[in-house]
């Protein structure tokens, strides 16, 4: 235990009492000469606030003294939740008076001000920044005679930042620019800045994509040392590193990827052995060779911990002269690579395995397109070209149909939601969106990194050493019964939800599979479960119902991977000491919180210029009427979804037909006249009214509904939510009645004008 974990674990007891630092020195018996020390470890623990100091100058736990540590969540209505660090935590509402400065994302402590009451959120009050997370904003820039101000791109930082004249620095309005705050907000007082960057105009091709990068600092250059140490790399594997690894150039190799991707970091073989089982080789780039340790190659790659996958670039977490060069495993050249050899029986089981350091020469560069139309269409053109490949696709196929078999069985959870597939032109305006189409080649891929990662993280949780796994937690009990008791109501029902197994809601998925109420189960089950995460403890992954599983196939654009291949090898070659086994035991932790966290900032940029590109396809659509479904309902309205993906808002206050009530427990609005019922799942015709860039929001309205199946029946009893009144008593809607009115008097009036 970490002298850090011994001052929180003493912090915890029940007869502990918040205590000065003399009286801390004195308990925990700190030696004179580790005085200095220990100062330093308890300000990096209240500058974290994992603990706090009283104004009495006494230390304590926060969540002992009615305090709780987290990220301020903002609302661009001024309010905002903190997301407490402990997960066990609900977030705390935290109403527009009490937010006291904190901006969205900010590390902050609160305090409580009202209890859980009745199912309602806890209340509570900023009473402390840990840490500004906007040092710098993206935004609109705005000018007046005297002064400036930018609105923030990010509608969840909801105050403008107001910029004095002699800070424009060239700003004009109506420019994208980043401001750099110089002065924080205050109760009632909006944020100072300066502008250090100006993108270019909000209407020019390219600036929008640009905002959204610079909106998640994410950075497309790297730093002059890191180009220097990748320039030194050699592109070229040298003879004397080949003859201390296995020689598997004589293997039929291959890589199958998307047509675009340059970053080819696993390749696969496979062969039937003798006595009928599968030889399944599953090979990794060996970035770690290139990527030493503390390296600025290797600070760099932490610091950004993924790639990230805009729609019409990719921001590397490595220069492209290895993500592209060196470490691609490209056709015909020589590559370094770290070897999973599996052998698994006919029932999918892995019977068998070596991990080793390797040199391979892939034989093709095949794409999921090709592998498809070879297996699928037996197209007689490409199995011409690739003759010598198709006996070992046939034999990929039926392994990764029984490893697939295998995975579903035992309970692992398969949701089938559509992702997008955006094409540009040149200038990079959207020209189509459809969806991407999972296919036969997708899945083999799939399945066999799926069983690799797991045979990797089952062989390092047994050789004891500290690693970086990627965990699934099993869901909160709580929201699995809320789920079960929205599922009765539809006519389903799940077993020991006390404790889940995830093949019970595998088994609920194949029950509704091609059913109308299937959207809205998957979509609500999706939600009841945790989010996966890494982690330095072995937590299991849940979705995938695995004990045992990591991220070890993708070195190049994961940093979780490049570091477990470091462990990997370091463990195979010369075994890890304990002075070794304790550095890395804290440094598996900081690499697994960095990335979770890089990996949720890089998906909100991937779904930020996802959406960005969406309203711009649909801008000149305004006034076409689509067919959709329904996928998600609130009170303020509900989302539906087109067949290519695009989605869009119809909002309550456009449903003028009645009034409607949000049922949360069934997610449904319900019209409180005519009982009219709108669910996830609903078919449903819209017209489009509006595409907004600057919100990425899409305006439908409704034209009438496919399928009138949320019509109630007059003789059926119905109790409208919140209301508790039966249909035959319920308040009946007064707005078709005023809409009456107001016809007559116009009547009226033009009678008495003429």
């Amino acid at each position: 235990m970490t002298q850090k974990e011994k001052i929180l674990a003493f912090m915890r007891e029940d007869a502990y009492k918040p205590l000065l630092i003399e009286e801390l020195i004195t308990v925990l018996d700190v030696p004179r000469e580790e005085i200095g020390h220990f100062l330093s470890i308890i300000d990096e623990l209240e500058a974290d606030g994992r603990i706090i100091k009283t104004k009495k100058n006494r230390y304590g736990i926060p969540e002992r003294m009615g305090l709780v540590t987290g990220r301020f969540q903002g609302n661009e209505r001024g309010f905002g939740f903190v997301v407490p660090d402990d997960e066990t935590i609900a977030d705390v509402f935290i109403p527009l008076e009490n937010a006291n400065g904190a901006m969205h994302n900010d590390r902050v402590i609160a305090r409580f001000t009202r209890a859980i009451i009745e199912g309602k959120r806890a209340e509570g009050e900023i009473i402390r920044i840990l840490k500004r997370a906007n040092e710098t904003i993206v935004g609109t820039f705005e000018s007046s005679k005297y002064f400036g101000f930018v609105v923030p791109d990010d509608r969840k930082i909801s105050q403008d930042v107001f910029v004095p004249k002699d800070e424009f620095n060239g700003a004009k309005t109506g420019q994208k620019v980043v401001v750099k705050i110089t002065r924080w907000p205050e109760a009632r007082r909006n944020p100072e800045g300066k502008v250090v960057e100006v993108l270019g105009h909000k209407d020019d091709p390219g600036t929008d994509i640009v905002s959204i990068i610079k909106q998640f600092n994410l950075s497309e250059e790297f730093p002059e040392d890191v180009i220097k140490q990748a320039e030194r790399i050699s592109d070229t594997v040298p003879e004397n590193e080949i003859q201390k690894r296995h020689d598997l150039r004589h293997l039929k190799i291959v890589t199958i990827d998307g047509e675009d991707a340059k970053d080819l970091d696993d390749a696969v073989s496979v062969e039937r052995l003798e006595n009928g089982n599968y030889r399944l080789g599953v090979h990794i780039a060996d970035v770690s060779h290139y990527v030493t340790e503390n390296s600025p190659l290797d600070k760099e790659a932490f610091k950004r911990a993924t790639s990230v996958y805009l729609v019409d670039r990719v921001i590397p977490m490595l220069p492209k002269k290895l993500s592209n060069g060196i470490c691609s495993l490209n056709p015909q050249v020589d590559r370094l690579t770290l070897s999973v050899f599996m052998e698994i029986d006919k029932t999918g089981k892995v019977v068998d395995y070596e991990i080793f350091d390797s040199v391979i020469k892939t034989r093709e560069r095949m794409t999921y397109t090709n592998v498809t139309r070879i297996l699928e269409e037996e197209d007689p053109e490409l199995i011409e070209r690739y003759k010598d490949l198709i006996d070992d696709f046939k034999l990929m196929k039926e392994l990764a149909l029984i490893l697939r078999q295998k995975r579903i069985d035992r309970g692992s959870i398969d949701f089938d939601f559509p992702e997008a597939k955006i094409i540009l032109d040149e200038k990079g305006k959207p020209v189509e969106v459809k969806k991407y189409e999972i296919t036969i080649s997708n899945k083999i891929i799939e399945e066999f990194m799926l069983i690799c990662n797991e045979t990797v993280a089952e062989h390092m949780f047994w050789a004891n050493t500290p690693f970086v796994y990627r965990i699934h937690e099993e869901p909160d009990p709580e929201k699995i019964e809320n789920f079960n008791k929205l599922i009765y109501n539809l006519g389903y029902h799940l077993k020991g939800i006390a404790k889940i197994h995830p093949k019970s809601l595998q088994q609920l998925l194949n029950k509704i599979k091609g059913k109308k109420e299937e959207r809205i189960i998957s979509t609500v089950m999706l939600r009841s479960l945790m989010k996966a995460k890494y982690s330095h403890e072995n937590l299991g992954h849940f979705g995938l119902a695995a004990k045992y599983y990591c991220h070890f196939t993708s070195p190049i654009r994961r940093y979780p991977d490049l570091v477990i291949h470091r462990i990997i090898k370091e463990n195979l070659s010369r075994g890890i000491t304990p002075a070794r086994e304790e550095y890395l035991k804290t440094f598996v932790q900081q690499a697994a919180k960095q990335s979770s966290d890089q990996e949720i900032a890089a998906q909100e940029a991937e779904r930020e210029t996802e959406d960005l590109k969406k309203a711009e396809y649909m801008q000149d659509k305004v006034g076409e009427v689509f067919e959709g479904v329904i996928s998600s309902v609130t009170s303020f309205g509900m989302f539906v979804e087109l067949e290519n993906t695009i989605e869009g808002l119809v909002r309550v206050s456009s449903m003028e037909d009645d009034y409607y009530i949000y049922d949360d427990k069934h997610y449904s609005l319900i019209g409180e006249n005519k009982k009219k019922i709108y669910k996830i799942g609903d078919e449903v015709k819209v017209k489009l009214v509006k595409a907004d860039l600057a919100t990425r929001q899409i305006d439908f309205v409704l034209v009438e509904e496919i399928e009138n199946d949320g019509q109630l029946e007059d003789d059926k009893f119905y109790t409208i939510p919140e209301t508790g009144l039966a249909n035959k008593k319920a308040k009946v809607s007064t707005r078709p009645k005023k809409r009456e009115k107001t016809k007559e008097k116009e009547k009226t009036k033009k009678r008495r004008k003429k």
